[in-house]
């Protein structure tokens, strides 16, 4: 019940918001689409509700694919506004800007299909800001020994809110509830929009602005976490060379890229999947498709647990603790995606087991990578998070586009495998990358009397 935990489970519902509203549209375009115009056009006998739009493979990927397109322009100028300003504005922002527009995408859709790409570019453009601001002001809050456990329940919230958004997405789909399909875009955006008030009213961007915090918990934060600013006076000095030429921040990257590859390429391609070679219908799209993300929501929260329990009682340091929970994170799923005589099954119970097996230990990754930023540079985790998310989110687009080209024109078993085997190709090198070039240790660039040595050579 600590403030530093409070806000963790704020933060929490913040990101269960902020996947909700980015992943609807993956369960919801099913029913905007007219499926007989979709099998007239692959060559495939794919049965469901016939939608308002005629798009094909390619124009529907361009859909899934154009919010990641404005994602990607704010990771750096998010990260360096959140430490620079502190986080809790931008992030709020951020969030408030995309559950505003959510509401005007069935207005966008029926108006014309560039009004659509528009709204979906500007939702990115919002939301790109929300990792790197939660960053930074993790770098400002989280003590070593919390480290772990702080960042996993916070970004567990975007597994929940996959898990929350495309079942009832399903529903209200399958419903004549405001329509259908739009309800699930009015919905969604209503509860991000109450989510953000109640943000702007408890949440602080550090530990010394927050008016409930103990003496105690800010004596505890203070004496473990290097603080951004010695002095209100203080202007952040980035050291942008130094980050740039770091190989412990490619490192980061790297094993970034090739964690979102294959966990972007089910989110956004697994709804897609399930209806057109495992036949389910709408609605048992939307629960089989939340499955694999309820399964990894409950471990991102037990690797939290066990990554700061080997740290604190010595049994791994936090190199070893990263480098070994990323391995777990990152070559688990890429034996399941190997053994694809499961995945490509007609059977679906089959395929949605070693999938859930699959995202299951990609919770892992959590209390590897993701959380090495704070390790690393504390005073500049939001614009390192910036910077590896920014690569980060080119599996975004690159990935349903891939998934787009090799499925266009031929829905079908041997396309799907392909697919696969892309993923479980770069889940492998992700391992490999990081166990080499990784560490857990603070970098010298971090420390204040050391920027201070680089300041007086410039």
């Amino acid at each position: 019940l600590s403030t530093r935990f409070s806000l963790a489970y704020l933060a929490f519902f913040g990101f269960m918001n902020v996947y909700a509203l980015r992943v609807n549209l993956s369960v919801a375009i099913l029913s905007m689409v007219n499926s007989t115009y979709m099998a007239s056009h692959n060559n495939s006998n794919i049965s469901g509700d016939t939608g308002e739009f005629n798009w094909d493979a390619h124009k529907r990927s361009l859909v899934l694919g154009a919010f990641f397109y404005g994602y990607i322009l704010t990771q750096l100028p998010g990260g360096y506004l959140a430490s620079r300003f502190g986080g809790k504005w931008l992030f709020g922002g951020g969030v408030l800007c995309t559950s505003v527009l959510t509401l005007l995408t069935p207005v966008a859709a029926r108006t014309s299909f560039a009004l659509l790409i528009v709204v979906r570019v500007l939702e990115g453009i919002g939301e790109g800001v929300t990792f790197p601001a939660m960053h930074a002001m993790w770098g400002s809050w989280a003590p070593p020994v919390d480290r772990s456990r702080l960042v996993s329940v916070t970004y567990a919230g975007s597994q929940f809110g996959t898990v929350v958004a495309q079942p009832i997405s399903g529903i209200l789909c399958a419903s004549t509830f405001l329509g259908g399909w739009p309800s699930v875009f009015y919905v969604f955006g209503s509860l991000g929009v109450l989510w953000c008030i109640v943000w702007f009213i408890f949440a602080h961007s550090t530990p010394d602005k927050h008016p409930r915090i103990s003496p105690a918990e800010l004596h505890f934060i203070q004496s473990n976490v290097e603080p951004v600013f010695s002095s209100k006076d203080e202007v952040l000095s980035v050291p942008w060379w130094e980050i740039a030429t770091s190989k412990r921040v490619w490192a980061i990257s790297i094993a970034h890229f090739c964690n979102n590859w294959g966990f972007y390429t089910l989110l956004t391609c697994l709804p897609t999947y399930l209806k057109d070679v495992l036949k389910f219908d709408i609605q048992q799209d939307g629960f089989m498709s939340a499955l694999p993300y309820l399964v990894m929501w409950i471990t991102i929260n037990l690797f939290g647990l066990l990554a700061d329990y080997l740290r604190q009682h010595n049994i791994l340091n936090t190199t070893q603790t990263r480098k070994t929970m990323n391995a777990i994170g990152l070559s688990f799923p890429f034996c399941c995606i190997l053994h694809k005589r499961y995945l490509l099954n007609q059977q679906a119970s089959a395929a949605i087991s070693m999938i859930c097996l699959a995202t299951a230990f990609s919770g892992a990754a959590f209390s590897g990578f993701n959380t090495n930023h704070v390790d690393i540079g504390s005073r500049y985790a939001g614009i390192l998070m910036g910077i590896t998310n920014t690569w980060a989110t080119i599996p975004g687009f690159a990935g349903p586009a891939v998934v787009g080209l090799l499925t266009e024109h031929n829905v079908s078993k041997d396309q799907w495998q392909i697919v696969f085997y892309i993923s479980a190709a770069v889940y492998l090198f992700g391992v490999v990358a990081y166990t080499l070039l990784g560490t857990g240790k603070e970098q010298p660039w971090n420390k204040r009397n050391k920027m201070e040595e680089i300041g007086k050579k410039l």
